[in-house]
């Protein structure tokens, strides 16, 4: 169905328990907050715990499951870097799932999410009341890292700087014409879209968002015929499962039709297609804990399908949720003279966004001027305060620049320093497309106290709570 299959030999690795720690599937009236949670857990492939690995770093770590004999592991092709882009299929039921991840080579959660399923679908025993049920009633197809250049890098777009999900009209590129392949090969009868979005907040001025989900549109109408209607009911299953962890940190991606992109068109194919973007957690810079949930979403989605249970007519959960609001920045430093060299001092307000929204690295200059209106996650009251700012080797700040500066008292070099925004700091492993390592904003001594002319407020809206 797939083509040749690569990977078929047992391993001699023993089968792990069952998921003893749930109840029994049977004693459930629904499935599978718990399930998920705990088969996360037990699952688990290590060697994952930084987003940022590559190719062959995730196939290696995988290969004990690929050798169960459980799994039927296709080499589809290549990409443009000649990297091989795989397939992974369980069960043989006669409902078709097709899952990818990683078409953006920086958005890596739900790969580790999927390695984690593929774990368990390779290795839970034969007594796995839920493992028997899903791989009985369908064939699972997963497509883990379908832009393996992109994530040898960390970058969105493949080899040749094409965003893969807007390939889905032409399919010019071979992660683009792959992938559809895949799908007109199997005929999917349900689609999972599985992407990381940066800081949004759950309506206007709502929490951080951790899972934004979509039923996509199929046409500009967005009208409601049954392929869509079934994804918003396994969208409905999900935000259910999910609510118990997450309560209000959900939110519904915007439905305007995008006719270049993979989702909507494979709505528009016939396969009921759920997008999924994993977001933002505190203190989860590694998503290891939206990895563990995404788990639970998946499990949850698959028994649904298995069991029809996205028919149910309440779609209520789903449609609910708030929307998926972006956030102009993260950081804003307002009602401060802006100071540079020699030139006088300007009113004016700084915004920084980060490379890395999750891990808070990577600060760059975003709009400088008037931002009164802008929003942000975090504002730094510096009224009758002096930022001074870094330039470049040219005497200038550029925005999108590396970002560090100094709130001072006055708008001398050498007056009293109330506070120091300063960059580039190396932390951890991840990096920008060039190559050079992230850099961390490190702001010292901020204790975000009441607002006062001897140090600036700090406000945050969103990052004190889960």
């Amino acid at each position: 169905m797939l083509g040749k299959v690569i990977r078929t030999t047992p391993s001699a690795a023993g089968l792990l328990l069952l998921l003893s720690a749930a109840p029994p599937l049977h004693a459930q009236e629904t499935c599978c907050r718990t399930e998920g949670l705990v088969m996360a857990e037990r699952y688990r492939v290590e060697g994952l715990d930084e987003r940022r690995f590559t190719h062959e770093e995730y196939w290696k770590v995988l290969d004990p499951a690929l050798h169960s004999g459980r799994l039927q592991v296709t080499r589809l092709g290549e990409s443009i870097q000649g990297r091989a882009i795989n397939a992974v299929a369980a069960g043989s039921g006669p409902t078709t799932v097709l899952l990818w991840s990683q078409m953006h080579g920086d958005e890596s959660t739900a790969t580790m999410s999927l390695a984690d399923l593929m774990n368990w679908l390779a290795t839970a025993p034969e007594t796995d009341i839920l493992r028997r049920e899903l791989t009985d009633s369908l064939t699972i197809v997963m497509i883990p890292m379908l832009n393996p250049d992109g994530a040898e890098l960390f970058v969105r777009e493949n080899a040749m700087g094409v965003d893969i999900n807007r390939d889905a009209r032409r399919t010019a590129t071979p992660e683009g014409r792959i992938l559809k392949g895949v799908r007109d090969s199997v005929q999917a009868d349900f689609g999972f879209n599985l992407h990381d979005q940066g800081i949004h907040t759950a309506g206007e001025d709502g929490p951080l968002v951790a899972i934004a989900l979509l039923a996509p549109a199929a046409d500009e109408e967005r009208s409601w015929g049954p392929v869509r209607q079934r994804a918003r009911g396994v969208a409905a299953v999900i935000a259910e499962a999910l609510k118990p962890d997450l309560g209000g940190r959900m939110a519904r991606y915007d439905d305007a039709f995008a006719p270049r992109a993979f989702g909507d068109n494979m709505q528009a194919w016939g396969t009921s297609t759920v997008l999924i973007e994993s977001g933002i957690l505190a203190d989860d810079p590694q998503k290891q804990e939206l990895r563990r949930l995404q788990v639970v979403a998946l499990l949850s989605a698959l028994h649904a399908i298995a069991n029809h249970r996205y028919e149910d007519p309440s779609t209520t959960a789903y449609d609910d949720l708030p929307m998926n609001r972006s956030v102009d920045y993260q950081l804003l430093v307002l009602g401060g003279d802006l100071v540079i060299g020699d030139a006088d001092p300007i009113r004016a307000d700084l915004a920084i966004r980060y490379d890395d929204s999750a891990a808070r690295t990577g600060p760059r200059y975003g709009e400088i001027g008037d931002l009164a209106d802008a929003v942000a996650l975090d504002t730094l009251d510096a009224t009758g305060l002096f930022i001074h700012a870094d330039p470049d080797e040219d005497g200038v700040i550029r925005k999108g620049a590396p970002a560090a500066f100094t709130v001072r008292h006055g708008p001398e070099a050498d007056s009293e320093t109330a506070r120091r925004c300063s960059a580039p700091t190396v932390v951890g492993t991840l990096g920008p497309p060039d190559g050079n390592r992230n850099l961390e904003m490190r702001i010292e001594s901020w204790p975000r106290p009441a607002r006062s002319m001897s140090a600036p407020a700090w406000t945050s809206r969103k990052w004190t709570t889960r």
